[in-house]
């Protein structure tokens, strides 16, 4: 969890204080005013780093996302154009999680800069069964 600090006076700058505290100095719909102190509780985000494939096990796709159920559901209704509707990628047989967006999209880029191997070796490792981990997301 992050501790949320609302301090007008920043002037808009924000400042962190060992990635839990943040300023904010945006008027609050509440009625809030600039200068007030407001402390509230935010819950931390999480991200996913994720490797779709297709029924064969033969292609595979690697993503970054806050909200893997939405993304994966994406993936499977192929609402989206892209890699995934076009080589029929629906199967969700990896995934990590991070508290960072900086930590996963690092993460992300390691994945696919690897080989075919690398990300075979990684899935196997996780699930060497290769199920569908989006199966009731």
């Amino acid at each position: 969890m992050s501790l949320v600090l609302d301090i007008g006076a920043c002037r808009g700058a924000g400042s962190e204080d060992s990635g839990t505290v943040f300023c904010h100095c945006e008027e609050r719909a509440s009625g809030g005013r600039r200068g007030n102190l407001r402390v509230g509780i935010m819950k931390e985000r999480q991200y996913y780093v994720y490797i779709m494939t297709n029924k064969a096990n033969t292609v595979f796709y690697t993503g970054v996302t806050n909200d893997l159920s939405r993304r994966v559901h994406e993936h499977r209704e192929k609402l989206l154009k892209g890699f995934t509707r076009r080589y029929n990628a629906t199967k969700l047989v990896f995934f990590e999680v991070c508290n960072d967006i900086q930590a996963a999209i690092a993460r992300e880029k390691q994945i696919k800069a690897g080989s075919r191997q690398d990300k075979i070796e990684l899935i196997r490792a996780a699930n060497g069964e290769w199920r569908d981990l989006g199966e009731g997301l």
